[in-house]
């Protein structure tokens, strides 16, 4: 070969060695690279296979029929997986339906359309047909709820009759006895809630869900014995408006010899927040009830 002779002897020259010696290297190379290129596309072959597995096959639906706050048509991916929206297929194939999915919805109700779930609402009633926008005459402005029994049937119709078409009545029911109620006119435009044996905050804590009240101003969450021959709701909103309560009571009257000394009415004074109670009734003015105390007779939440 050219290459071994140049090792024997100087006389050969670098030319005659150099035109076989380049083509061996070009032949080398070219079979290096080669070689190299076959392996580099089956490693990023078998790469992508991978890859593809670990993500759920998809395809692109085109949304339509969405509200307008969705905007116009667009291309969004759809997923069996449910990682992705998830809209209808175009009209004019009836095959290829893809089922809806919404990430935004509440958890458990992802495929169902959008505006069909809602993250908030409230207590007004609805009717069964018709357009919803025309269900109540009269928005209310406020939720009054009492928790009662049948017996405070009469003193409940005193208390309700005290407040105007701007609250929502609610009556949670402790004795499961509802029908009797029927026979206030008022009643019938109200909520009627029933569980046996149940406090007032369990009902709060089960149907006065946050997401549920904050269509109104304000919220009263009120014992049913309570007398209210002296009350006025209205006047009352704006006392609590006037000095942005957020939560409030009203007072009662200073003659009770049980009543703590905040939660009576004093005279010339709309409003108090601080109070020096009975000797011995507070122990220590660091805790409840000489602070952060509040009576919840007839509380009263600002939304």
């Amino acid at each position: 070969m050219c290459c071994f002779s140049m090792l024997q002897t100087v006389s050969v020259g670098l030319t005659n060695c150099f035109e076989p010696y380049s083509i061996l290297c070009c032949g080398f190379c070219r079979k290096n690279c080669s070689a190299r290129l076959i392996i580099t596309t089956t490693i990023g072959a078998v790469f992508g296979f991978f890859v593809g597995v670990s993500f759920p096959s998809g395809s692109l639906y085109r949304i339509q029929n969405l509200p307008s706050s969705l905007g116009p048509s667009v291309e969004v991916a759809a997923s069996n997986s449910k990682q992705f929206y998830m809209v209808q297929s175009s009209k004019t194939t009836r095959r290829n339906i893809s089922k809806i999915y919404v990430p935004t919805n509440p958890r458990g109700a992802e495929s169902l359309p959008p505006g069909i779930v809602v993250p908030e609402t409230d207590l007004y009633p609805r009717r069964l047909w018709g357009d919803p926008s025309e269900d109540l005459k009269k928005k209310p402005k406020y939720l009054l709820t009492f928790t009662v029994g049948i017996d405070q049937m009469a003193n409940i119709d005193k208390c309700v009759k005290k407040f105007s078409e701007d609250f929502q009545i609610v009556l949670f029911h402790y004795d499961g006895r509802t029908t009797e109620w029927d026979q206030l006119e008022w009643s019938k435009n109200a909520i009627h809630v029933s569980a046996r044996k149940q406090t007032k905050w369990w009902y709060a804590k089960r149907f006065l869900h946050p997401d549920i009240v904050s269509a109104y101003e304000y919220i009263f969450i009120w014992d049913e014995d309570l007398g209210l021959e002296h009350f006025n709701a209205d006047r009352y909103i704006k006392l609590v408006k006037k000095h942005g309560l957020e939560i409030s009571q009203p007072g009662l009257e200073p003659n009770g010899a049980l009543t703590w000394q905040m939660t009576k009415r004093r005279a010339g004074r709309e409003v108090h927040k601080f109070t020096n109670e009975k000797p011995g009734w507070c122990s220590d003015p660091r805790f409840p009830p000489c602070a952060a105390y509040s009576l919840s007779l007839s509380l009263t939440l600002d939304l």
